[in-house]
């Protein structure tokens, strides 16, 4: 098993070189430019400009220029900010985002397998009805109507929240609640909906069914037996769901004004920052492919009849 994981990790590699080189072509080929202005910029200053950030240079050349400083640990130079580089934007604002996305994740874990849980044990009857309108609801409504809906009623009406910030402002850890709620709505109405129907698909089993002969009780049939099997579609889910919640958090960090990197992806997006584009999106694949990682070590400890070899 150990071999297959440094396999399956050296395998990562490769991808993300895929990702780097399209989505750097892609940038790059875009209409328009980082100084491009609403005010033509003279011809002699965008030349020295372009010859300071090597944007005079072939394509390809350029391309392979970003892949060595990328080798260094260095994302290049905001071409927007210049008082500071790609790295500082990220580094100082990165935990902020994996902060709220790690405490969506886990909101959503716990309300949304214990949701599905209830549900399996109680089919068809009111509580599961309830959770399922509240799950549907969740996968209809977007995440640019629920924020602002809690903070018109939390925030404007009541007054028991702060319409903005972070825990580094004056109303502390208080801030996060609405957003952390907001964030995890979606992913909270998905997992009660996949554990649900993942429960019931193992409660109708045959080993189960030989569980229960036997006289074992319900609740060690559920933790112990029926669980493992049936959280491995959730297991599944949650690799590419950890790293859309970080991207998902762009919208959210929009509307409560935390200080994360979605902020710097949407402003960069606008800018044409190459750099700091660039240095978002490796940021979100690097996340994306070590969930997908993580999602393969956990499987072999969930179900023993996977082997890797």
């Amino acid at each position: 098993m150990g071999k297959y994981f440094i396999r399956r990790f050296l395998g990562l590699l490769p991808t993300l070189f895929v990702i780097i080189t399209i989505s750097f072509f892609m940038i790059r080929l875009a209409p328009g430019g980082p100084f491009d202005e609403e005010k033509a910029v003279p011809q002699e200053i965008l030349v020295n400009i372009e010859k300071k950030y090597h944007m005079d240079e072939p394509i390809v050349m350029q391309y392979g220029r970003y892949l060595l400083d990328i080798l260094r640990g260095d994302l290049g130079p905001s071409f927007r900010y210049p008082d500071h580089d790609v790295n500082f934007f990220i580094v100082s604002s990165l935990p902020t985002s994996l902060l709220l996305g790690s405490m969506s994740m886990g909101l959503a874990l716990f309300l949304g397998i214990g949701s599905g849980i209830l549900c399996a044990v109680r089919q068809n009857t009111w509580v599961d009805y309830f959770f399922m309108s509240i799950a549907v609801m969740g996968i209809s409504i977007p995440l640019f109507v629920i924020g602002p809906v809690l903070m018109y009623f939390f925030a404007l009406k009541m007054h028991w929240l702060p319409t903005s910030g972070w825990v580094d402002s004056r109303a502390g850890w208080i801030t996060v609640l609405m957003p952390v709620v907001t964030l995890a709505s979606y992913y909270f109405a998905y997992l009660a909906r996949l554990s649900r129907a993942s429960i019931i698909e193992t409660l109708r089993s045959d080993y189960v069914r030989t569980a229960r002969a036997k006289g074992l009780s319900g609740p060690v049939i559920m933790f112990k037996h029926v669980l493992k099997g049936a959280m491995l579609p959730v297991v599944s889910y949650l690799g590419p769901a950890f790293a859309a919640i970080m991207t998902g958090s762009v919208v959210v960090e929009q509307i409560f004004r935390v200080p994360g990197l979605g902020k710097f992806f949407v402003q960069s997006a606008f800018n044409r920052d190459y750099t700091l584009i660039m240095g978002t999106v490796i940021v979100y694949s690097i996340i994306l492919i070590i969930m997908n990682f993580i999602v393969d070590i956990v499987y072999s400890f969930l179900d023993p009849r996977i082997t890797y070899k």
